[in-house]
């Protein structure tokens, strides 16, 4: 498809225009070195491996220099570059054109451009170098331009990384040689303009992590190479020398694997298996007393591979990873969770003591894999409800845990309309519809009901492996969403929740800390705190929002992160808004919990109260600090 796409022919002459000595170009080279870096690693065909994209990435830019001292003609259409740098588009230009030339395919009709071949330098030996792992949103995007052509690649790159208008954009894939720009441009346009993704750590090859290739693989070779030459030096006479053949893992064990317990971690014979009623009598209800379920957990070889890619994940296996887990392989045998097949993968989930590992790859055998982490330490029955088994279409399947008995949907913005029941088939719910990864206005947010034999509760999926749970009412004593006043609570602020995706939540909870009678006597507002905990216990994120009656989402006053308001330790919040009455007159309206003694607010707007509730008329834009005073005298500030 790319061999149509990208011509096989050097690019037409250029016209007269402004040209760029060895010097000008190899400084823009420098100062843009990052930015060119990642042009061509997301040009580069996905299917080249995450690793060896990025020496790729490295090598294209490097060679981005004319190849003489002789002065370059650059496009006139592209003379003005970057920041009005002809000599960047210059290395611009190149870095493109020879990134698309790295994705056509191999022919016995031409001899192979130096781009097809694996790069001579940079090179390193012995480590594998990738990208971070960025979120949900991140390994989105970049499956969906794995789908697209090099030259549709590069048109989406241009548009995000370069901000270039359509026309600029056919010039330059003109200028590096495409056929057709103009259908590279169209294709690109499938794909959501989700730009400002571009600039995260998924796509930086300068900020890279490191893992050891294939040791036993790298040893084995080693002890092969040796072994040939010492075979040639003395003309065969060492092929007969006495000894013991290989075992099955031999001497290419890894290095780090020589202790029993880490030999034990990688053997699927090991792997531990709970008793199926284990559950009922054991004094701990959580993911330790999971039994074994799926069609496939008699399936050694698959276990195998799941145990392997986790100590040691190749090129093509996506590794992702809440905030403040490690991705490092296992101390010892984990317990099995689940192994069989779910739509179009087979998946293995497995379980250390601290974190949740979900291995999945393609059931017809292509390559390619994914690797999941979540931290799960400390989680109880409420916490160790479900695990994400897949994705797909915008919907997910859960495994839930072997004391759930029933299972349903439910929409969080309409708390009227009932759950719809969810079939369970040995602990797997038929697919339902996630917010995670859905774009677009928020007009729903369906959430998983699980009910067992200690009541009912609610867990909404956030991107990541574990759902989060979700609760209401005052901190340290919270209570699951399963009432009606409780699900009204959640009703209008079910849409922030995209704002803690991808970031380890643990559980969310609504607290509404007052009412506010509103000056203009058209009803009461509430208030309402949300704070979301994460399985690491720092990064807390806590928000409070203004809900007026009649409108259907409620509105972030204010939010902060790493605070202990809201909380079990500081159950006291105080924010403020300014609001606009229905006559067009502003206030300051500030409220806070209802241990509050008193309010001031100075600044942009004075005024005070003696109780939980501040209502001052105020200017629109007008800015004020909040504080408070509770009733045992301690002070408020207000949330930030």
């Amino acid at each position: 498809m790319q061999s149509q796409d990208v011509a096989q022919r050097p690019a037409p002459p250029s016209p007269a225009g402004p040209v760029v000595d060895i010097e000008q170009a190899e400084a823009a080279l420098v100062e843009h070195y990052p930015r060119l870096v990642r042009l061509a690693y997301l040009v580069l065909p996905p299917g080249l491996g995450r690793s060896r994209r990025v020496l790729t990435a490295h090598a294209l830019a490097q060679r981005a220099l004319p190849r003489n001292r002789t002065p370059a003609p650059v496009i006139p259409a592209q003379s003005t570059g970057r920041d009005g740098d002809p000599g960047y588009a210059l290395v611009r230009l190149q870095v493109l054109r020879t990134a698309l030339q790295a994705g056509l395919p191999l022919t016995a009709k031409a001899w192979p451009k130096r781009a097809q071949l694996p790069p001579l330098l940079p090179h390193v030996w012995g480590l594998k170098l990738f990208p971070r792992s960025g979120g949900a949103d991140e390994l989105a995007l970049d499956q969906r331009l794995s789908t697209l052509s090099g030259p549709a690649r590069a048109a989406y790159a241009l548009r995000g990384l370069e901000r270039l208008t359509d026309d600029g954009v056919c010039k330059v894939l003109a200028a590096a040689g495409v056929a057709d720009p103009e259908g590279a441009v169209l294709e690109a346009g499938g794909i959501p303009a989700q730009y400002g993704l571009l600039d995260s750590p998924e796509f930086d090859p300068c900020s890279l992590q490191a893992r050891p290739t294939d040791l036993m693989r790298r040893r084995q070779h080693l002890k092969a190479a040796l072994a040939a030459g010492a075979a040639l030096l003395v003309c065969g006479a060492l092929l007969g020398l006495p000894g013991e053949g290989w075992g099955p893992e031999g001497a290419a064990a890894p290095p780090y694997a020589r202790n029993p317990a880490a030999q034990a971690a990688l053997d699927p014979a090991k792997l531990t298996l709970v008793p199926p009623a284990a559950w009922r009598s054991s004094a701990r209800t959580d993911f330790s007393v999971w039994p074994a379920r799926g069609d496939l957990t008699g399936d050694k070889a698959l276990l195998r591979r799941a145990l392997a890619v986790w100590a040691r994940p190749g090129e093509t296996v996506q590794v992702s990873a809440t905030p403040g887990t490690l991705s490092g392989g296992p101390a010892g045998p984990p317990q099995l969770l689940y192994a069989g097949t779910v739509d179009t993968a087979r998946v293995v989930i497995l379980y250390d003591g601290l974190r949740i590992a979900r291995y999945a790859e393609p059931k017809d055998g292509t390559q390619g894999a994914a690797l999941d982490f979540a931290r799960v330490d400390g989680a109880g029955r409420a916490e160790a409800g479900a695990v994400v088994l897949s994705r797909a279409d915008g919907n997910v399947r859960y495994l839930t845990a072997p004391w759930v008995r029933k299972a349903g949907e439910r929409d969080l913005m309409k708390p009227g309309s009932g759950a719809m029941d969810l079939t369970l088939t040995d602990g797997v719910t038929a697919p339902l519809a996630s917010p995670a990864l859905r774009s677009g206005p928020c007009t729903s947010w369906n959430v998983l009901q699980l009910t067992d034999g200690a009541g009912t509760r609610l867990l909404t999926d956030l991107g990541e492996l574990v759902p989060a749970r979700l609760t209401t009412g005052r901190p340290g004593s919270p209570r699951e969403v399963s009432g009606a006043a409780a699900l009204r609570t959640w009703q209008p602020f079910a849409c922030s929740l995209g704002t803690v995706r991808s970031a380890g939540v643990r559980s969310v909870n609504a607290w509404a800390f007052n009412q506010q009678p509103l000056p203009d006597a058209s009803g009461s507002a509430a208030w309402v705190c949300t704070r979301a905990e994460t399985w690491r216990g720092g990064g807390a994120r806590v928000l409070a929002q203004f809900h007026t009656p009649g409108g259907a989402y409620g509105a972030t006053a204010t939010q902060a992160e790493n605070v202990p308001a809201c909380g079990a330790r500081d159950p006291y919040v105080l924010a403020g808004v300014l609001w606009k009455s229905k006559g067009g007159d502003w206030y300051l309206l500030a409220a806070g919990s209802r241990e509050t003694a008193s309010i001031r607010a100075t600044g942009g707007v004075e005024g005070a109260a003696r109780n939980s509730l501040l209502t001052v008329p105020a200017e629109q834009g007008a800015q004020a600090q909040l504080k408070g005073t509770l009733k045992d005298g301690r002070s408020l500030r207000g949330l930030r």
